[in-house]
């Protein structure tokens, strides 16, 4: 008789739970190797993440908000906008004893800007994206002593394309919006 009734009970609450927990878990992974699968297949998604220039503030969360390891963020150089100066603003740190390229007195922390001689007193400025960790501190430094020329921006080929960016939900000045594909990148004016 026993066994029986056992057949028609009603489901205890822990074991309902236990159920839904393990259905709705299941359900996120599928979710999730199911989004993944079809990136892999060539198919990208119809949005993806950008930085407004005008809007950025190079608060430095760019560098350590991100989910990779080293950010998708990138400085970008806008060269019709560069002045190819000898003392240029995101290339040097303000207030150095000695205007030499030593480390010290750069202010770029991992060496990610390249200055090449063109003819004096000119230097061209280029963007070493390995190197680059999308601090920002470059671009701070053109904008307070300099023309502006450098900017940040998500390089799309490096940007996972999370659902909602982490650096989006902390930038304090919400320059991060999520644009259609088809947009071009915001450039610096």
């Amino acid at each position: 008789m026993k066994e029986n009734e056992n057949k028609h009970s009603p489901v205890s609450r822990r074991k309902f739970l236990q159920v839904l927990g393990t259905a709705v878990a299941g359900g996120t992974i599928l979710s999730v190797f199911g989004g993944l699968v079809y990136k892999a297949r060539g198919q990208e998604a119809s949005h993806y993440w950008q930085i407004d220039p005008q809007k950025c503030t190079q608060c430095g969360r760019c560098e350590t908000e991100c989910v990779l390891p080293i950010s998708a963020v990138k400085c970008i150089h806008a060269n019709k906008v560069c002045g190819y100066c000898d003392l240029c603003g995101g290339y040097y740190r303000s207030n150095v004893k000695e205007l030499n390229t030593a480390a010290e007195n750069l202010m770029c922390p991992t060496g990610a800007i390249e200055r090449k001689f063109v003819e004096d007193p000119y230097f061209e400025y280029t963007i070493n994206e390995d190197l680059c960790n999308g601090c920002g501190k470059c671009v701070k430094g053109c904008g307070s002593f300099g023309n502006g020329s450098l900017y940040l921006q998500i390089k799309r080929d490096l940007c996972t394309d999370c659902n909602e960016c982490t650096i989006a939900t902390v930038c304090p000045s919400d320059a991060i919006t999520r644009v259609p594909l088809g947009t071009a990148y915001k450039l610096k004016e």
